[in-house]
């Protein structure tokens, strides 16, 4: 029966290696620009509808001009990839080892490597115009919030945070009006920081205002 387990690293065991995974980041984006992140899940297979929709995605982000990134795994982050890389645009992978994870997709022009999600949340949201969230389990919804809040409590500027799926993710909407709405714990504009949409069109357009109105924003880098 194989050891599963897992070693407890001190926080200054992992700090030098987060910092490192950072600073690679930083380096590489600040040669690529900002980019639009893609998140969702890495369990949907080739033959799934919502697979054909992130290679749409991943294309005409490609086609705005603008670096895609996305988890570097299988599935909808495949699928994201996979478009991008095809239309011949920069497509970005950040990558991590998982039980689901285990090698990088092939269809990444850049390929950054962590090990730890500290660093590489870090990293998706310190080099985001934008944020599209397709479907997708726990992972994807600790990214979802962790935009959210960000950009809620100004700590990344204004981006627009883009959830595709309706169906998908109208449950969530609705819980997050019915309970936090209503018991004060957000305001009520809080709601609009979240586009939810079947349609990619209104997912560009998005995008492009975003383009437009920060058309020459620079990467975040981190002090020195």
């Amino acid at each position: 029966m194989a050891n599963n387990k897992i070693i407890r690293l001190t926080a200054e065991q992992q700090i030098p290696t987060i910092i490192s995974e950072m600073q690679a980041a930083a380096e590489t984006f600040h040669q690529i620009g900002m980019g639009v992140s893609v998140f969702g899940s890495a369990r949907i297979r080739p033959d799934h509808p919502f697979y054909a929709l992130a290679v749409e995605l991943g294309s005409r982000i490609a086609q705005l001009g603008v670096p895609l990134i996305a988890g570097g795994g299988p599935g909808l982050m495949e699928a994201a990839n996979k478009g991008a890389f095809e239309a011949g645009g920069r497509s970005i992978g950040l990558n991590i080892r998982l039980p689901r994870e285990t090698h990088d997709n092939r269809y990444q022009t850049d390929s950054l490597h962590f090990e730890y999600f500290n660093s590489r949340k870090a990293s998706f949201f310190m080099h985001s115009l934008a944020y599209v969230v397709l479907p997708g389990g726990f992972g994807t919804l600790d990214e979802v919030f962790e935009a959210l809040t960000l950009v809620q409590t100004h700590k990344q500027p204004m981006a627009p945070i883009i959830l595709i799926g309706v169906d998908f993710w109208s449950g969530l909407i609705d819980w997050i009006r019915s309970q936090l709405l209503h018991h004060g714990m957000i305001s009520a504009p809080d709601m609009n920081l979240i586009t939810l949409t079947d349609d990619l069109d209104v997912a560009m357009q998005r995008i492009e205002e975003t383009l437009m109105i920060e058309p020459n924003r620079e990467p975040a880098l981190p002090a020195e």
